[in-house]
């Protein structure tokens, strides 16, 4: 064989690989989540954080964890929407692209922001001229939250040069994505550049709660029993597992529940409901993101941690 029917060779081998590599992805016929993250804003492992925690990542990549964003996928329209716009946006777009056998467009339909705290929003930037000079992204968001980035630089730009499209959502309104409908509601928490947002998202299949941030459970106008009664999947933050993981610093000044306190709410449920709780957005010191007998004893108890990459529908 010359040299020449080599490389024709050699691309064939490249061609079959690269469809095998595509059709490897089975796709659920109706709509469904990806799990693109599952870490607190600052990511896993984190900057500055010498402790065990985050030493094994360090040493090994493949440990790492994105900050907490879903994907909402709808195979029928061949449309995507994102939730949350982090720091690991690049990553996360990538690895939906890898995920999905490049099924999709490259940038989502659209992007659900829950509030201005750095691991959920910032993200944005990358839609600007200096990155992708998207066109006219979708971008929801609660009207404070909108307010604040339509006169703030740099996301101020990100709206003069039409890179994002700000899209206003009313408390508790519901919105049509072609198959799939979306419910915005207000939780309490840090609210110092924009209120802070959850969602409902329902698909033809599935209903899910999405929760990433709220301070306590009791300040919060609903009940969290009653609204994971009445949905089939809930992602909720579970930012820390006891109040002593921060060390000397006061975990007073970032109030979250704690992973402890929603599992004794719920502590009386039937394991039908505390089955469909998916804990999410655990800080670099949750031993729920690295710890394997934490994790397996709080599976025994009925609960489910949210894997990356993990697929629901």
């Amino acid at each position: 064989m010359n040299m020449a029917h080599k490389n024709i060779f050699l691309l064939i081998v490249l061609f079959v690989l690269a469809n095998l590599k595509a059709m490897a992805f089975d796709e659920p016929r109706s709509s469904y989540i990806i799990v693109l993250g599952i870490a607190q804003d600052g990511g896993y492992p984190h900057m500055g954080c010498e402790k065990n925690c985050c030493n094994q990542a360090w040493r090994n990549p493949k440990l790492a964890k994105n900050i907490v964003s879903l994907a909402l996928v709808d195979p029928a329209t061949k449309k995507w929407w994102l939730f949350e716009a982090t720091p690991d946006i690049k990553k996360q777009l990538q690895d939906f692209r890898s995920k999905t056998a490049s099924k999709y467009p490259y940038l989502p339909e659209g992007v659900f922001i829950t509030h201005a705290h750095i691991g959920h929003y910032t993200g944005l930037m990358e839609f600007g001229r200096e990155v992708m000079a998207a066109k006219n992204l979708k971008v929801y968001t609660l009207p404070r939250l909108k307010s604040y980035l339509e006169q703030n630089g740099p996301w101020s730009q990100l709206v003069k040069l039409n890179n994002i499209d700000l899209i206003s959502l009313s408390a508790d309104h519901q919105i049509d994505l072609s198959n799939n409908k979306v419910t915005v509601f207000t939780v309490p928490h840090r609210d110092e550049y924009s209120e802070t947002a959850g969602f409902k998202i329902l698909t033809t299949t599935k209903k899910y709660l999405f929760i990433p941030d709220i301070d306590k459970w009791g300040k919060w106008n609903k009940n969290i029993v009653e609204e994971i009664r009445n949905v089939d999947v809930a992602f909720l933050d579970a930012t820390f597992y006891t109040n002593t993981e921060l060390g000397n610093r006061s975990i007073a000044e970032v109030p979250h529940p704690l992973v402890t306190e929603t599992e004794d709410l719920l502590a009386k449920e039937l394991p039908i409901t505390k089955q469909k709780v998916y804990f999410i957005h655990f800080n670099h010191s949750n031993p729920l993101l690295w710890h394997l007998e934490t994790q397996k004893n709080l599976l025994k108890r009925g609960f489910n941690l949210a894997k990356q990459y993990q697929i629901f529908f």
